[in-house]
């Protein structure tokens, strides 16, 4: 069960303590800090703890903390057997029969290697990551959102319906004690075992949504008791068997042997539950692979014998269709007190189930509303219970609709084939990764045969579904393909982390099929994390940059996504490139802009990539990361050659998808800022570039603004400013050439911020870039500012229609030929007077809100 939920069992009536035998659940919020460091040189994603909405809880953990270690072997393999010898056994037997006769034996027998490969993948992931989480963690991490939506829905109707079934055998076993009548209620024909069944669920469901707290040995002794008891009634059955009875093995043929197959998989759900408590285990590398593919590798032997020796005991019919088949075999076999004892059994198993697999369920939806794939409202923890009481409701609402179809081999194959589905995905995700090889992915246990055994995991999971009843397929498609409905038509705008699997691809974008980089950027998730990339590669400057990243990331409680570019030359393959070169160089860089970064408090990704490009590569990572602002250096190619049609500046600002700021540094000291602005856009990032380092740095902000009218001047800063939240900033006015006043300004700023140039190329080239020159006049750092936008060919040549106020955020020197060279003669323009304040409003309120201004 999902135990990202910190709430343990709690069960408030001592009579029925014994009917519980879920895992242990402690707090521990994990989920991965986007970085990692690969061992070939990519630094992709590490998993670490990190806190997690600790407002959800009131006993979550912090992230430096850690479980106790108090679960040994032998209450580990508990754990795991007690998870499935459960309601499968007691119930299904009868219907099993009915299909197969004596070959249902092997159904059960298919259905438990099938089990076994999932085990071993599992084995190998709770190894790798012993965190709290299960099956849906491992995929929602390892194959990405998309595919984590599909399992969390798909575990989560799974469990409800396990949870239904369960239920329903509760009714027939309890029916055995009590007699009750059917009721009918409208269109619904109520048996015996559903209204007891529906009255069950109510009750444990109740007592979830309260919450009680579980003794510390109950668990031990419900799964030795059932044991005891299955073990004397195997005892008696192999005492009489009589081999005969047995024959013939297949009386009904062959045909239905992988349809029931897929019925009785039911009887082996939970198993992965083992990895939830992985934390909790003593020396997980070793006791966790024992306990998971031990209690597989038991329960599947338990119930081949049971079967066998029961039928081996007694003729067919009296097993065959009869649900309650065991209670009936032992009276005949042991007597009263045999048949008291499989009851007892049957209740034991049944209600230990449900309330298992409804405590799972309601943590499943509980996980997802945390992952932000259902709305975190799902979330609330009850303010007196401490319990998800959203989560368990939305659930026990499912599980009574569920027992109310009154179908028993419908809810049991449903289960199955949901569950089915999730074990897939699982071994596709051990797959991914081993294939990604994430640095922090370092298994104690790995799979034998790989990739064989996880192959033919997934192979045999999706095959046994196509046996199922075509009814119980469709349902189970609808339910996947809601979830990928869901994923596209909500989760997608709300996720941030795209997993290992879309990490993995897009940085080998270059050498894999375009299909598959397309498909994997058309599913990309579309969240609000504020991501501020940081590309790295002059160690001198790096400390400053990441500073300045950092300070913005913690503004919007985002991430920053250091980055360096290995250029590669174009004779040499990436892929030997990666083989030959040990990135000192860039661990050392990343190392170094990581501790930075964490300083901050801030979530760090790290990421080394080899190109045959270098400055380019900028612009395809920007993309590749999701980045929302690129914070980069001033290098010796950003201000251009003669040779070059465009500046690395220009190419930024066509091509760069986000906002950028253009650090040249001359000492990282922000507390007097200068900020010359005449309004636009690119001056709207610069006023958040301001602000945060404001806030952070407790700097002296002073607006500049160049024209002809003080008091118009004046009353345009004052207006700028109150709409920028920089009201407490320094306001000076002057006249003259914008040029020599910024410099002269600038004297006594440690830091000057301005927009950067958007001009097209023929314009820049007849008579350059004011803010270029600026940068030569300046002793001070300069921070360049550029709102992120595309241009068509035609402003790429002849330059865009706005002035250059518009497009700088300064005013130029009144006007000039070249101004109307640089088409900015539209009738607007032409009206206005050159001398005169320009309007704020003109540009600022046609764009969007600046991005470093967005949460």
């Amino acid at each position: 069960m999902d135990s990202e939920q910190t709430n343990q069992l709690r069960v408030g009536y001592h009579l029925f303590q014994m009917f519980w035998h879920c895992p242990r659940e402690r707090g521990c919020s994990t989920r991965p800090v986007r970085r990692t460091e690969r061992k070939d040189g990519l630094l992709e994603y590490v998993y670490s703890n990190a806190e997690s909405n600790t407002d959800d809880r009131e006993d979550s953990m912090s992230a430096d903390e850690e479980l106790a270690k108090d679960i040994g072997p032998l209450a580990a393999l508990t754990i795991g057997i007690g998870t499935m010898i459960g309601a499968g056994i007691f119930v299904l037997p009868g219907t099993a029969v009915g299909e197969l006769g004596p070959l249902a034996s092997l159904a059960f027998v298919i259905g438990g290697c099938i089990a076994l490969l999932t085990a071993l993948s599992a084995s190998e992931l709770g190894t790798a990551m012993p965190v709290s989480g299960g099956a849906y963690y491992y995929v929602n991490q390892g194959l990405g959102p998309l595919f984590g939506s599909i399992a969390g829905w798909g575990n989560w109707m799974g469990l409800a319906f396990a949870s239904a079934f369960y239920m329903y055998g509760f009714g027939e076993y309890v029916n055995g004690f009590v007699a009750v009548s059917g009721v009918t209620v409208g269109p619904l024909a109520l048996k015996p075992a559903q209204i007891i069944g529906l009255v069950g669920a109510v009750f444990f469901i109740a007592v979830n949504y309260v919450g009680a707290k579980e003794t510390g040995q109950i668990q031990n002794v419900i799964v030795i008791t059932l044991l005891a008891i299955l073990s004397v009634f195997t005892l008696f059955g192999l005492l009489n068997a009589d081999v005969e009875t047995l024959r013939p093995f297949d009386p009904f043929g062959w045909d239905r042997l992988f349809p029931v197959t897929g019925l009785v998989f039911v009887s082996y759900l939970g198993f992965v539950q083992i990895t939830s408590v992985a934390e909790e285990i003593q020396d997980p590398g070793r006791n966790l692979p024992r306990a998971v593919i031990g209690s597989v590798v038991i329960v599947t032997a338990a119930y081949a014998l049971i079967l066998l020796a029961m039928l081996a005991a007694v003729e067919l019919d009296l097993v065959a269709n009869n649900e309650t088949a065991v209670v009936e075999v032992a009276e005949l076999l042991i007597g009263p007190l045999g048949a008291a004892a499989l009851l007892f059994g049957g209740l034991l198993a049944t209600a230990s189930s449900a309330n298992a697999s409804i405590l799972a369920s309601s943590r499943i939806n509980f996980a997802m509303g945390r992952d932000k794939l259902i709305t975190p409202k799902i979330n609330e923890v009850h303010p007196r219970f401490s319990t998800p009481y959203r989560a368990i409701g939305a659930t026990g609402v499912l599980i009574l609709a569920f027992i109310a179809l009154g179908n028993l081999e419908l809810l049991a194959s449903a289960g199955s084939v949901l569950h089915l589905i999730v074990y897939g995905l699982l071994n596709l995700a051990l797959i991914v990764f081993r294939e990604a090889n994430p640095e922090s992915y370092d298994p104690d246990f790995t799979v034998p045969l790989y990739p064989i055994t996880p192959i033919l995991g997934a192979i045999f999971s999706f095959a046994l579904i196509v046996f199922i009843e075509p009814v119980v397929i469709g349902l189970s498609l609808a339910f996947v393909a809601f979830g990928v409905i869901w994923y596209l038509g909500y989760a997608r705008s709300q996720i941030e982390s795209p997993g290992v699997l879309a990490q993995y691809v897009l940085e080998r974008s270059e050498e894999l099929p375009d299909a598959a980089v397309s498909a994997t950027t058309s599913v990309q998730p579309e969240g609000n994390d504020y991501r501020v990339m940081v590309p790295l590669a002059n160690p001198a400057h790096q400390h400053n940059l990441i500073t300045l990243g950092s300070a913005i990331a913690d503004q919007h409680d985002g991430t920053v996504v250091a980055l360096n570019i290995e250029t590669v030359p174009d004779q040499t393959s990436l892929k030997a490139a990666r083989e030959q070169q040990e990135y000192e160089a860039a661990k050392h860089i990343l190392e170094q802009a990581r501790d930075d970064a964490e300083t901050y408090g801030v979530d760090v990704e790290t990421h080394a990539v080899l190109s045959h490009r270098g400055f380019e590569e900028v612009f395809d990572s920007a993309n590749r990361y999701n980045a929302d602002l690129c914070v980069m250096g001033w290098g010796p190619e950003a201000a251009g050659s003669p040779g070059r049609v465009e500046t690395p500046i220009d190419e930024l600002a066509h091509s760069l998808p986000c906002d950028f700021l253009v650090f040249r540094d001359r000492g990282f000291d922000p507390s007097r800022i200068l900020l010359p602005t005449a309004g636009g856009p690119d001056s709207d990032i610069a006023a958040g570039a301001a602000r945060t380092l404001r806030d952070q740095y407790d700097a002296e902000v002073t607006l500049l603004h160049v024209a002809e009218d003080p008091a118009a001047g004046r009353q345009f800063l004052t207006e700028w400013a109150a709409e920028h939240g920089l009201e407490d900033a320094e306001i000076a006015v002057e006249s003259g050439d914008v040029q020599t006043v910024i410099a002269d300004a600038a004297e006594d700023a440690t830091m000057l911020i301005v927009g950067a140039t958007e001009k097209g190329l023929l314009s820049r080239l007849v008579r350059g870039s004011l803010v270029l020159d600026v940068l030569e006049d300046v002793e001070c750092s300069v921070l360049l500012a550029e709102k992120s936008h595309t241009r068509s060919l035609r402003e790429r040549v002849f330059g865009s229609d706005r002035t250059e106020t518009e497009e700088t955020g300064v005013t130029p020197e009144p006007a000039t030929p070249e101004v109307e060279a640089s088409g900015s003669d539209s009738d607007s323009d032409s009206d206005r007077d050159p001398d005169s304040t320009t309007d704020p409003t003109s540009d600022a309120k046609s764009e969007s809100d600046s991005t470093v201004e967005q949460p």
